[in-house]
């Protein structure tokens, strides 16, 4: 899992900082990682939703495929 760093720059609002900080975290995927590993998955579970995702994903294709 990487690790998400952001250093406070000089005169700069913490919010701010918070903020990139958030955005970096969001960007590595590490709260979706965190979130998906919260709950013991059984194989077979994990199979049947990955069959599920992929079947979304060439949905969404073929959608953007056919405009």
């Amino acid at each position: 899992m990487p690790n998400a760093q952001v250093r406070v720059r000089k005169n700069e609002d913490p919010n701010r900082a918070i903020k990139r900080f958030k955005r970096k975290v969001e960007a590595s995927g590490i709260m979706r990682e965190i979130k998906r590993k919260r709950y013991y998955m059984k194989p077979s579970e994990a199979k049947k939703l990955k069959r599920k995702m992929a079947q979304k994903r060439r949905r969404k294709i073929e959608r953007r495929k056919s405009k």
